[in-house]
């Protein structure tokens, strides 16, 4: 109160001032092992688009809604995800090789590959009793590698180069056990961590989890700035070049005189050349016309064809080549009538199955030639067969 600061005041501030020098050194240490807020919202950005173009290739493969929220950037390693992560996973790794030069790694709970991979198998995703195995690796690599092949071609849009991954190779892994060999090269490095919330009709409500290594997310943004920022160049390159100016005319001698043809017969159709007294002069960076032959005469005449009508025999008949396609075989099809189902019906066929046409009975029946509607007819029977009797012929 009277302006006098007293010992523990001090020694806060002092141990304030020690605290901000001590997180200043904490921020450029960590200043390479973390990205900038562009360098993370440009990673954060291209991955919910490339994911939720994913998550519509695997909706139609599971036939199911699939939804993906939007991301969340943070940092990880593998010593943090041992400790949050209780249940097995399997990680998927994603080889890029071309476009972009590096790896990533996809984790999903061992439950939600087990859902998945029996939805793409025709099941309903209520077959998770099984221990996972080698049939549910290759099928979620399979839809991995369809799920990525779909963001890749979003990344080749947002970078303007073409991207293509590896096919995809999957582990399971159980952070509850020893590392596997492959993660022991990476328990001290640093992962970019893209995390997104997945929902898969009403069988799946979990975590999927992307791994970026720091230079490779690095390398993702240094590519999508460098097509942001050079989309403008072409724009300046298409403006056309400016026309070269004319030379200045040169002060010319006087003009020489021209030659004059000997006087040819003109034809009858030229328009008359009328004097109007003004001599024309040529234009200034214009060359003089050159001098063009008048036309002389020539025989022209119209170009003569062959008729192409057919020729009159002596009785005035035209003759007929219709002889030759006499004894082509042609497929006649009788069509009592037409009717659909869906799969599910038709799947439910058997032996005994009544399905109702859309012609009442007794109504006439459609004669079809090669598939084309030419007659109407009514069913008769001959002796032991059924027949045709031929009612309407059809006229387009």
């Amino acid at each position: 109160m009277d302006g006098m600061l007293s010992q523990e005041e001090i020694n806060a501030l002092l141990g304030g001032a020690d605290a901000g020098s001590g997180s200043e050194d904490t921020a450029s240490a960590n200043s390479d092992v973390m990205l900038s807020p562009e360098e993370s919202d440009a990673l954060g950005e291209i991955a919910n688009i490339s994911m939720g173009t994913a998550a519509t290739t695997l909706s139609v493969l599971t036939n199911n809604r699939v939804d993906i929220t939007t991301p969340t950037v943070t940092y990880t390693t593998m010593e943090e995800l041992a400790e949050k992560q209780v249940t097995p996973c399997v990680f998927i790794y994603i080889s890029y090789r071309v476009g972009l030069e590096g790896k990533n790694m996809l984790i999903l709970n061992e439950r939600d590959v087990k859902v998945i991979t029996d939805l793409m198998m025709g099941g309903d995703g209520t077959n998770t009793d099984a221990e996972l195995g080698e049939l549910h690796l290759s099928a979620i690599c399979e839809a991995m590698n369809q799920m990525m092949g779909s963001a890749s071609t979003s990344m080749s849009s947002m970078i303007n180069e073409m991207v293509d991954i590896s096919p995809p190779t999957a582990t399971r892994v159980d952070f509850g056990e020893e590392f596997p060999d492959e993660f022991k090269t990476l328990i001290d490095q640093t992962f970019v961590q893209v995390s997104f919330r997945m929902e898969v009709g009403d069988l799946v409500d979990s975590q999927i989890m992307q791994l970026y290594p720091m230079e490779f997310a690095r390398r993702i943004y240094e590519q999508f700035k460098g097509a942001a920022t050079g989309g403008a160049a072409p724009e300046e390159s298409s403006t056309p070049p400016a026309p070269t100016p004319a030379p200045a005319p040169q002060p010319a001698a006087a003009p020489q005189p021209q030659p004059q043809p000997a006087p040819q017969p003109q034809p009858q159709m030229a328009a008359p050349q009328m004097d109007m007294g003004v001599q024309q002069q040529p234009m200034a960076g214009m060359q003089q016309p050159m001098y063009v032959m008048p036309p002389q005469d020539i025989n022209i005449q119209p170009a003569q064809f062959q008729s192409f009508m057919p020729m009159q025999n002596l009785d005035g008949i035209a003759p007929e080549n219709i002889d030759l396609i006499m004894d082509v075989p042609l497929e006649v099809t009788v069509e009592l009538g037409r009717t659909s189902k869906s799969i599910k019906e038709i799947l439910d066929f058997s032996p005994g199955t009544i399905i109702e046409l859309d012609k009442l009975a007794g109504e006439p029946v459609d004669v079809l030639v090669n598939g084309k509607f030419v007659a109407k007819g009514e069913v008769v029977v001959i002796e032991e067969s059924f027949g045709i009797r031929v009612t309407e012929i059809i006229k387009e």
